[in-house]
């Protein structure tokens, strides 16, 4: 298993329900595999995950974290547009 990058993605993910998770990671497909085994956050164990969404890169996790907090605000027409812009 390679080592997690340094740089920090900020991920949406599509649920099995429809809904939208938003997350945080250094190692984007170690951090999905945790979520669909149950593994990963209280909501995606909840609302299992099917498939990312959408994924931006950020230079570390303060800038991550801070775009997380703004997409998070967001409504959900507006989340997927956030990230593809």
């Amino acid at each position: 298993m390679a080592a997690p990058s340094p740089v920090w993605h900020l991920y949406l993910l599509l649920c099995r329900d429809g809904s939208y998770y938003a997350g945080i990671t250094n190692d984007l497909d170690a951090r999905f595999q945790a979520h669909v085994a149950g593994k990963g956050a209280r909501y995606t164990r909840a609302h299992p995950p099917e498939r990312i969404l959408a994924s931006r890169a950020y230079p570390d996790r303060a800038s991550a974290s801070r775009a997380e907090w703004e997409i998070k605000r967001l409504p959900k027409a507006r989340k997927l547009a956030w990230l593809r812009s």
